[in-house]
């Protein structure tokens, strides 16, 4: 599967380990529009602990289509949360955000489970993943179309030529990614473009403030989200290459 799927279960893992390490902190994610209440200590621990082991099923062959499961039904889970704000507020996209964040990490794992079932033609995962993941980017787009400013403060200051600049343009990179994997259009070229620069938003944005404070509950979720995002990116475009290569090695 490459390196991607690495890359992702890591994230994944981490994101458990963080929210084990801040057992008080409930503000993150969807997680957000649970009270106590209703459970939501409990299903913090459960989320935490299936990332724990689904992070760590996935990295290893005779285990990666459990832990692809059980990843992708946590963050099912968790984007489902924010469907009854969705309904609440259907004309802020801010909920909307919030679930096709998540969303992507389905998409990631689904990816590695279908790619290690022999059920699933190669055609249809192509077609099935560029789809899934172009929704993904779409979204990403229209977040930081809508909320600029929450991009233009992360851009680092010293960065030619201005924060406005970045922000206006890694929202256009997404929009093109988006169109790329839709049509099918240079969509394995997009797929890694889009890579690059999530792992870009990661070395460049939030590993220097991870290490300006590294106590910020923050910084080390926002890490671990972007990395994992990355690569679920990386997944895709692992995949979409080995199809290509098996295309032209195929006798016609």
């Amino acid at each position: 599967m490459g390196l991607g799927r690495y890359v992702f279960g890591v994230s994944v893992l981490a994101f458990g380990l963080i929210t084990l390490a801040w057992p008080d902190y409930y503000n993150w994610l969807q997680l957000r529009y649970v009270s106590y209440d209703q459970g939501g200590r409990i299903f913090d621990y459960a989320a935490s602990a299936a990332q724990i082991l689904g992070g760590v099923a996935i990295a290893f062959p005779r285990t990666a289509k459990v832990g692809a499961v059980v990843i992708g039904a946590v963050y099912l889970v968790i984007a489902l949360l924010s469907v009854p704000q969705i309904v609440a507020t259907p004309q802020v996209y801010g909920p909307w955000g919030d679930f096709f964040l998540q969303f992507s990490m389905v998409t990631g794992a689904a990816i590695v489970y279908a790619r290690l079932s022999s059920a699933w033609a190669p055609e249809t995962l192509d077609r099935i993943g560029r789809i899934l993941l172009g929704i993904c980017a779409t979204s990403d787009a229209l977040y930081q179309a809508f909320y600029p400013d929450g991009t233009n403060v992360l851009v680092p200051k010293w960065l030619p030529p201005s924060q406005v600049f970045w922000t206006v343009a890694t929202t256009v990179f997404f929009a093109l990614a988006a169109v790329a994997l839709f049509t099918n259009r240079s969509a394995l070229l997009a797929t890694r473009l889009l890579t690059l620069m999530l792992v870009l938003f990661g070395l460049i944005v939030w590993v220097p403030l991870l290490v300006l404070d590294p106590h910020s509950h923050t910084n080390w979720t926002e890490t671990a989200e972007n990395f994992a995002i990355a690569g679920t990116t990386w997944i895709l475009a692992d995949l979409l290459g080995e199809y290509r290569r098996s295309r032209r090695l195929t006798p016609v």
